[in-house]
This record gives C-alpha cells, structure tokens and sequence, in this order.
C-alpha cells in the first residue's frame, strides 16, 4: 500500500522560502508520476506541480511557474518542492500526490494516493 508522508510547512514572510519533502513508501517510487497540490480555506484543490516518474518533464500552475520548482530523488523515495518567493496567496494546505504510470497528470482525480497534506502560510 502506498502511503505518502509530507513535511516541510511553516510560517514565513512574503519573499521567503520554503522546501516541501514527500515521502512515498510502500512501491516503487520511480514508477509514480508524482504532483503537488494545494487547497486555500474555502477554495478547491488546485494543481500545483508534477514530475514524470523519470524526472525529465515538470509541470506548473502559471502562477508558479519561475518560483517554485519540482525535484525528485528517485534513490531517496521523495519529490521536493522548493518554494521562493512566497506570496500571501500561496497560503494553503499543501498535499503531495502520487498515481503509477506515465502521462501528464494535473487534475485531482488522476491521482489515486494522498499525503495528509501541510500548512503553508505566507505573511505580508
């Protein structure tokens, strides 16, 4: 069973940064297309970022595109989101996805597992 365990969440100031981590255990890590999602109160879950398993091709929510970047270490089982820049609006739970297989994945129902997710809250 796949199971997915984030860390990295925190309090900073706009224009500060942070790294989320995300953990999958349970299968083969480098098999899983993995992605980053993030749910403000009252707002749906939107797509963030994801990473083909091999690492070659990312995608990104326009607004983050520039700032954020998704990394993955395939030896170490964890895909990385490093955050620069922070605005107040990137404030949001943040989960980390992952779902087997190929393909672009950037909607919520492709993925079929989840992370508890992590506070990520910007101040101005």
């Amino acid at each position: 069973q796949v199971q997915l365990v984030e860390s990295g969440g925190g309090a900073v100031q706009a224009g500060g940064s942070l790294r989320l981590s995300c953990v999958l255990s349970g299968r083969t890590f480098s098999s899983y297309t993995m992605g980053w999602f993030r749910q403000a109160p009252g707002k749906e879950r939107e797509f963030v970022a994801a990473i083909w398993w091999s690492g070659s091709l990312a995608a990104y929510l326009d607004s983050v595109k520039g700032r954020f970047t998704i990394s993955r270490d395939n030896a170490k089982n964890t895909v990385y989101l490093q955050m620069n820049t922070l605005k107040p609006e990137d404030t949001a739970v943040y989960y980390c996805a992952a779902d087997y297989g190929l393909g672009r994945k950037d909607t919520a129902t492709q993925y079929a597992h989840w992370g508890q997710g992590t506070q990520v809250t910007v101040s101005s």
